[in-house]
This record gives C-alpha cells, structure tokens and sequence, in this order.
C-alpha cells in the first residue's frame, strides 16, 4: 500500500473558533443548511461527535455519489484540530483504500484564521494516484469552505 499526501491552505476571515464549530463540531447542522442541494443531511450513527464517532453525510440527488462514513480518529478543541478517516462510501475506489484527513484551524493577524487541511490517500496494492484523480475532490473541499465562509460572514451569530 502506498501513501500519497496532499496539504492546502485556505485563509478565511472568520475565527478559528467559529470555522472549526461549523465545520466540525457542528457540521451535521450547519453544512445542510448551506449547501442543501449537495449535502441533504449529516448524522452521528455512532458515538456523540467525540473520538470514535462515525459520522454519514448524505449527498443530495444530483450528486455522483450518495453517502460517506467518516470515523472521528482525533479531536482538539482547545487548538481547532481534527483528524478524521474515510471509512465507507456507495462509491468503490478502484485505487484508493482510505483516505485520512486532518485540519487545523490556526489564528490569523487579521482576526480571522488559516485553514491546514492534510490528505493522505492510501492506495490499493501500490497503485498509481495521480494529481488529477484527487484534484475533484480537493476542489469540492475548497468550494465548501468557501461556502461554509461566506454563510458565517453573513450570519455573525452562527457558531457564535
């Protein structure tokens, strides 16, 4: 099994504090709210939200693919960190065993913060990823934080 990694940054100007409540903490109310036609609903089918937890987001009609499981592996509340992994999903990956995501949400000069977001895909018996077979998937993580932004800019008491 080979392991490729990938990072990106994304600097937002919402705190830390309230980027990590709606994208973390409190995704499974926020993130249906905001994209409704992409996300239809996000629930907890195991454990309250805390390490060990599996989370299912279900996608909505017009989507490619219709839920994920992801397992809560690690949760930092005081330093706006989470590692989290892939567990399941409707759609068989051909190359990819898991993938781990980790995120941090760091402070910013300007009161806002910068969004470190780590994936690691774990290939299938050493298959070949290569940029353009992770690059949808980064792109629609970057659309969602965009999204996830703008709704916190525009409601100041969300995640408050």
């Amino acid at each position: 099994m080979g392991v490729i990694s990938y990072s990106q940054e994304y600097t937002s100007a919402v705190t830390p504090l309230r980027m990590f409540k709606a994208l973390i903490l409190d995704s499974h109310n926020v993130i249906p709210k905001i994209v409704p036609g992409g996300i239809k609903s996000m629930e907890f089918i195991e454990g309250d939200g805390g390490v060990g937890s599996i989370k299912q987001t279900n996608f909505g009609e017009s989507a490619h693919i219709k839920y994920t499981k992801h397992k809560i592996d690690a949760l930092d509340m005081e330093n706006f960190y989470c590692k989290y992994t892939l567990i399941e999903s409707d759609v068989k990956f051909d190359k990819i065993d898991f993938v781990v995501y980790e995120v941090k949400f760091i402070a910013s000069d300007n009161g806002g913060c910068v969004c470190k977001m780590t994936s690691e895909y774990h290939s299938k018996d050493n298959a070949e990823l290569k940029e353009d077979d992770i690059k949808q998937g980064k792109d629609r993580a970057m659309g969602l934080y965009k999204s996830v932004e703008d709704y916190l800019l525009t409601n100041p008491n969300v995640c408050a």
